[in-house]
């Protein structure tokens, strides 16, 4: 269904070609996972199949690429549109229209489709995407996940033979992200659609795998075959795999069933061992709301909330798509005003505080990076948050390279991929070093060498007391970072405890290694693998 051969690409500019040399086929009927380290070109590769590369990119593609044997070098995007749908890393940039309902229907009306069929698969893409209670929501209004699922339903209902999928489930909480990988695979075993898809987030995804799509790094040439044995060379793993290798499982697991049902002699050598964990001592209190109630239009988003962060403190605050996270980490800094109760972010009132004396109290990093970038270059924005923020010439550009190794200084912030925008924005917050940091799910678009230094970045923030507060989907980075979590559920705080305890009895928020090793209390490979060295 598609095929690559030989196919290279170059943007003007670039000091090296974004893809090289990738020759291989995805067959109809199947889901293919592409994989590779942060700003290999994953996002180019897809670009090809849609026309988008180069079409609308620019630069220069050499070799052929076909989708159902259209050369998409002569079919523009809107040529391809009946045979191709595309969803890539930023909704928003996705969406044509203001209301959910009209979004779903706006592909199958540039297609012509008789208004009996599109008002069918309307329906039937609102049931499969859990999206029914959301038809008549102005876009504008949705959660980041909300918007990611809206973005996936509106390319399903004109029914293309292949989808291109980029990060589809980056922004989704793990049950709505169960819910669209089902959604795949029923498009893909009954329907026989042909899934090409860019996902960070292994351990969701490399088990639907039916063929598996390896970048390893900037001049090598791409590899695709069987799942397992790909992972077994892969620079990038899932925890499962990774666990794996560690007890020297073969083939490797791909599933947390699979390893569960090897993982016997692990738990039994593990049983008399406890994991290793940090207890910060905690300082003064950051941040307080006491009985918070905030609306959006006539929608109470957030009812009746208390919590307290102090210095010191990594927090991870999880819930479903909707819950409020966001809109709580907005309230700190001044981007909503309560309807009642009280909000104090280092004894000042946020939304009562200008923006420049707020931010030595608390910064914000949003969902959207894009929103923090004006320059256009790196150093460009580096040398502006070392102004704004008062900090010694290269203290920006310094936290940069700890986050995002090998990025030249002249490069254009469009031009670096969704995870590498948002480690610089993470970079021009860091700067200024707000006692309180938060952060709108911060692992988007990251491989797992890049969420790891920014695991130690956190704990090296909350080590020079500084609180964070993360809101995110990310079970692993929880696991990883975080020694306290608290969990929403419309508008309210439902849980709030130590890490181990809050997510080990989740199903839905529990990490693989958790539920691997359940009822030990295991949460990452870090502790597994201290705890197994010591038997060296």
């Amino acid at each position: 269904m598609i095929r690559f051969e030989e196919v290279s690409v170059h943007y003007e500019g670039a000091r090296a070609p974004a893809l090289t040399g990738v020759d291989l086929t995805v067959p109809e009927g199947e889901l293919a996972l592409l994989v590779g380290p942060s700003g290999v070109g994953k996002s180019t590769l897809l670009g090809t199949v849609s026309g988008l590369v180069p079409h609308f990119t620019g630069g220069t593609l050499r070799g052929r690429v076909t989708v159902d044997g259209r050369d998409t070098r002569t079919h523009r995007p809107r040529e391809l549109a009946d045979v191709v749908g595309t969803v890539g890393q930023d909704p928003l940039a996705h969406f044509v229209t203001d209301v959910v309902e009209d979004e779903l229907a706006y592909g199958m009306e540039s297609l012509g489709l008789p208004p009996e069929t599109m008002r069918r698969r309307v329906e039937e893409t609102l049931d499969l995407l859990g999206l029914a209670e959301l038809r008549d929501r102005p876009i504008a209004s949705l959660s980041g996940g909300q918007m990611q699922r809206v973005a996936i339903g509106s390319v399903l209902t004109p029914h293309p033979r292949v989808l291109v999928l980029d990060e589809p489930t980056s922004a989704l909480d793990p049950a709505a992200a169960e819910e669209v990988l089902a959604v795949l695979q029923r498009l893909v075993h009954d329907l026989g659609t042909t899934v090409l898809m860019a996902e960070h987030r292994l351990e969701r995804v490399v088990h639907y795998a039916d063929q598996l799509v390896l970048l390893p790094g900037p001049g090598e040439r791409a590899r695709s075959g069987d799942p397992a044995e790909l992972m077994a060379v892969s620079p990038v793993r899932p925890p499962v795999v990774a666990l794996g290798g560690l007890a020297g499982w073969t083939p490797l697991p791909l599933s947390v069933r699979d390893a569960r049902r090897r993982a016997s002699g692990l738990r039994e050598q593990l049983a008399d061992r406890q994991p290793e964990t940090e207890h910060p001592a905690l300082g003064k209190e950051l941040a307080r709301t006491d009985r918070l109630r905030v609306r959006r239009g006539r929608r109470t988003v957030l009812h009746e909330l208390s919590l307290t962060v102090r210095a010191g403190e990594t927090v991870a605050l999880m819930g479903r798509n909707g819950a409020g996270k966001s809109t709580l980490l907005r309230t700190l800094v001044g981007g909503h005003e309560p309807a009642g109760g009280t909000v104090r972010v280092g004894g000042v009132e946020p939304h009562r505080t200008p923006p420049g004396e707020l931010l030595r109290h608390a910064g914000l990093v949003p969902q959207e990076p894009r929103d923090l970038l004006y320059a256009d270059t790196v150093a460009a924005e580096c040398r502006a948050a070392d102004r704004d923020a008062g900090a010694e010439p290269g203290s920006c550009r310094a936290l940069t390279a700890e986050l995002l190794p090998d990025i030249a200084d002249d490069t254009h912030p469009r031009d670096l991929s969704e995870g590498q925008r948002l480690a610089l924005a993470l970079a021009i917050i860091l700067t200024a070093a707000p006692p309180l940091i938060l952060l709108d799910e911060p692992t988007r678009g990251l491989d797992y060498a890049a969420k790891s230094r920014l695991v130690t970045v956190l704990r090296g923030l909350a080590a020079r007391g500084h609180a964070v507060v993360l809101a995110t989907h990310d079970v692993e980075l929880a696991a990883e970072s975080a020694g306290r979590v608290l969990i929403m559920a419309q508008g309210e705080l439902v849980a709030d405890g130590p890490t181990a305890e809050v997510v080990v009895s989740s199903p839905a928020f529990a990490p693989q290694i958790a539920k691997i090793l359940a009822p030990q209390r295991w949460l990452t490979m870090p502790q597994v693998r201290a705890a197994l060295a010591d038997d060296r």
